[in-house]
């Protein structure tokens, strides 16, 4: 097999789908590569629990503020391109979303093993690494921090699309009927922003006197 850079310096690009809304590329396609970039023997298999599954799961259950349960899935594999051989683990997802209770399948699970595998490669021998270095760093950026949400940004949204619609031809009174309430009622709720805004800051003032 040739070196990491040079397997790295492989364009494959014309070979990227999508599944998920996430990119990817086909695990056979891989393991033709590999084989086509001097590589005899390439595949991988699951590994199997104590149970006999390959799936594994967290005992603790998991509940969103929709009532849907979660046990946190992952999957582990075996890869073996011809002397090299490495195990890789990672989670049971739907695109960049964990995979729940109420939706997983066993195409989900194979799904995620070949994903393993694509991405095991990419790791160990180089090819497809920039796509997954694209794939980790868009992932990562998807992660909601709660800190960096502003109150009065969101205001500002709203108030540049309420604009928008007056812009547009729209009369105060039509934008109210059109959303079921009146003129006072929209009035009210952009006042709410600040309000929300002055409670959140006195919230994080709060101390514990009796310490």
């Amino acid at each position: 097999m040739k070196t990491f850079n040079k397997m790295r310096n492989i364009d494959v690009s014309n070979y990227i789908n999508k599944r998920d809304g996430a990119d990817y590329i086909n695990w056979a396609v891989v393991k033709q590569l590999l084989h086509d970039n001097g590589c005899e023997k390439v595949y991988f298999t699951p590994i199997q629990q104590e149970n006999g599954s390959s799936l594994i799961m967290t005992d603790k259950v998991f509940t969103d503020n929709k009532g849907v349960t979660n046990q946190v899935y992952e999957t582990r594999i075996k890869v073996t391109i011809d002397d090299l051989e490495f195990e890789i683990q990672g989670p049971v997802t739907n695109g960049a979303n964990p995979v729940r209770d109420n939706s997983m399948t066993q195409q989900r699970l194979w799904n995620a093993q070949t994903r393993l595998f694509v991405k095991g490669v990419a790791i160990y021998t180089g090819l497809g690494f920039d796509l997954w270095s694209r794939i980790e760093q868009g992932e990562e950026a998807e992660v909601d921090d709660l800190s960096k949400h502003d109150i009065m940004k969101i205001k500002e949204r709203c108030q540049e699309i309420y604009t928008q619609k007056l812009q547009l031809g729209l009369t105060t009174k039509e934008i109210a009927d059109k959303l079921g309430k009146t003129e006072d009622d929209v009035k009210a709720i952009f006042t709410y922003f600040g309000i929300l805004d002055d409670f959140e800051k006195k919230l994080k003032e709060i101390t514990n006197d009796k310490k």
